[in-house]
């Protein structure tokens, strides 16, 4: 009986010692998760913090350099900027020329007012609706909620991982950059509301404002639109930011021919009838 009961025993305590160690693998295990949960969530708000103080000092460099676009010191530009805020409704925005030697313009900020810059070439390349397009592919960022998410995602795709991890993380980013450039585009699209001012407004991006005549400009875009046919263009968008400009002038034509965009074009239209 002895024997028996000493068997009887330790059967007894397996289970509870098996039960033991699975209940300290699920502690340690729901330890861990809350530990990762609550260090991704700090190091998200690290990232959102980091994103604000470096945006007001990239906005304190900028204001060293460059002069605000109002009523008074940019009278043209200016108009011409309210008309898009009309037509897009971004909220509140502040307008920058910066001197430069580079064709370009790009948006910034966490807080309002965003803030979009216009280097001083594109005031002398673009026409009047070219401007518009550029200057609404910018607010077209800003109503779209990219210029506060490319601070936290573009963080986010440099968080220190494997290298794989990191490739996945870089190329996933890039390709959300890519596409919010479409998106801003038919902003664009929709802030100067003439398709051919749109696409002229790329090609001479493309060329760097070489192209400035009508002759000049289709003979450019025969160029462009041959982009896509080599490899090694097609390689660079894919560890690129912004689309071939083959690509966004296709897509354009695409959102042209659409009834989403005549319905959408009226109401932006009707946008600025209100203010009037």
């Amino acid at each position: 009986m002895a024997v028996g009961g000493e068997k009887k025993s330790g059967l007894t305590r397996l289970p509870t010692a098996c039960q033991a160690r699975r209940t300290a693998a699920e502690t340690t295990a729901v330890v861990t998760a809350t530990a990762t949960l609550c260090g991704s969530l700090l190091f998200v708000l690290a990232m959102l913090a980091f994103s604000y103080f470096a945006s007001q000092s990239k906005h304190e460099e900028l204001l060293k350099k460059a002069h605000q676009v109002t009523p008074e010191t940019s009278p043209n530009l200016g108009a011409l900027a309210r008309d898009c805020v009309e037509r897009l409704r971004p909220g509140r925005v502040n307008f920058f020329v910066v001197p430069g030697n580079v064709l370009n313009a790009y948006t910034f900020g966490l807080s309002d007012p965003k803030v979009v810059v216009f280097y001083s070439p594109m005031l002398q390349v673009m026409d009047a609706d070219e401007l518009k397009f550029v200057t609404g592919h910018e607010l077209g960022h800003v109503r779209l909620g990219h210029t506060w998410l490319n601070s936290l995602v573009g963080g986010m795709a440099g968080i220190p991982s494997p290298l794989f991890a990191a490739v996945i993380l870089q190329i996933a980013f890039r390709w959300w950059n890519r596409m919010c450039e479409y998106s801003a585009d038919r902003a664009g699209l929709l802030a100067c509301g003439k398709p051919n001012k749109a696409i002229s407004a790329l090609v001479k991006l493309a060329t760097g404002g070489a192209a400035q005549t009508s002759a000049d400009l289709q003979k450019a875009l025969a160029l462009i639109e041959k982009e896509d046919d080599d490899l090694a263009n097609n390689i660079g968008e894919l560890l690129g930011t912004h689309p071939m400009i083959v690509k966004r002038i296709e897509e354009l034509r695409r959102y042209i021919a659409s009834d989403g965009y005549r319905r959408l074009q009226a109401l932006v239209n009707k946008n600025v009838e209100y203010v009037s």
